[in-house]
């Protein structure tokens, strides 16, 4: 593969014809061979980042994009050397999965003896070898995603952008490709753009997170940090679930949890209380529903192996490291926790 590049948007911004504006102002940095997941809800200005970056849009008067040292905002998407794998793969069905790889090295000039040994390599990353010669309309769409990838791949792009590549398949088959795609991407150390609206691929691909709402870039950092130290309520609510813990007097939460951090007991006089209203059983854990006597009840994450029962009245506590305390919050954070 090509020596990884650092990507640098600066003001990068996009207002269209109507008046909509899909991106305010956007300063992001990533480095290079790193794997950056841009995450947020559908109309967050996610997928129009990710265009901007390939070239496939353009940003508005005054932004730009860089490759390096290299400006490329003025580069059209066939000169900046990327990669794109999209969620309905864009595979041409009158080909077999050998010429959808090698489509792209034979416009770009490669002699067949070329493209033959890089078709072949790119197969057996993906472990698709077997199925050089069937028809893309014979395959599954996890195998569609993989020739997709190995496409991508194929012509040694300096960045491999990811366009919710696996919203179409279905949950066991996304889990395995979400894994596959993480351990690709690290053997390669290639610099890769993701974006997705789901939590669990955010956390599993991404050695940073990038949060957008409505447009703009709300917090940046590892899953580690987005997750246990998130900077606003709709980070916090978004990447994960949240408890109102403690009210102040005009009955605003001001404290908050995750649902794994309480740990329940038997009723004591040192503990807060709490009656279980309901109790879900996931297999390896337990969520529970507890009425503490806040307009909305404690969610909780607990053993599978743990006995409670509903109507039962508990003990609960937590430690005071892990409650989550933030500003006071906008209209858009209180729309979302509705």
């Amino acid at each position: 593969m090509s020596d990884a590049v650092s990507l640098s948007l600066r003001q990068c911004a996009r207002t269209f014809a109507d008046g909509h504006t899909a991106l305010y102002p956007l300063d992001l940095n990533i480095n290079a061979g790193e794997t950056l997941v841009l995450l947020g809800p559908s109309g967050c200005g996610k997928t129009t980042t990710l265009r901007i970056i390939s070239g496939l849009e353009t940003t508005d008067h005054g932004g730009e994009v860089w490759f390096d040292d290299r400006n490329v905002t003025a580069l059209p998407i066939e000169k900046r050397n990327v990669g794109m794998v999209f969620q309905n793969y864009a595979l041409f069905p009158n080909m077999n999965v050998a010429e959808n790889v090698g489509y792209g090295l034979k416009i770009a000039g490669l002699s067949p003896a070329a493209r033959q040994t890089r078709i072949d390599e790119m197969l057996d990353m993906v472990d698709l070898h077997h199925l050089a010669s069937r028809s893309i309309t014979a395959l599954s769409g996890g195998q569609k995603q993989r020739v997709s990838l190995a496409r991508a791949l194929a012509a040694r792009p300096k960045v491999l952008l990811f366009d919710e590549p696996l919203a179409a398949l279905d949950a066991k088959l996304r889990d395995r490709l979400r894994q596959d795609i993480g351990v690709l991407l690290k053997k390669l150390a290639i610099t890769a753009v993701y974006v997705t609206h789901d939590q669990q691929e955010a956390m599993a691909l991404g050695d940073r997170i990038a949060v957008m709402e409505q447009g703009r870039l709300v917090q940046i950092g590892t899953p580690r940090e987005i997750y246990q130290q998130p900077k606003s309520r709709f980070v916090a609510h978004f990447v994960g679930a949240i408890n109102c813990i403690e009210q102040d007097s005009q009955g605003q939460p001001v404290r908050f949890c995750r649902p794994e951090d309480i740990v329940l007991m038997s009723p004591r006089p040192d503990s807060r209380h709490g009656k279980i209203i309901s109790m879900t059983f996931l297999g390896a854990s337990q969520r529970l529903v507890i009425d503490i006597g806040l307009e909305k009840p404690l969610h909780v994450e607990c053993s599978a192996r743990a006995t409670w029962l509903p109507g039962q009245r508990v003990g609960w506590t937590l430690a005071d490291e892990r409650i989550l305390q933030f500003h006071a919050l906008t209209r858009q954070e209180n729309d979302f926790a509705e």
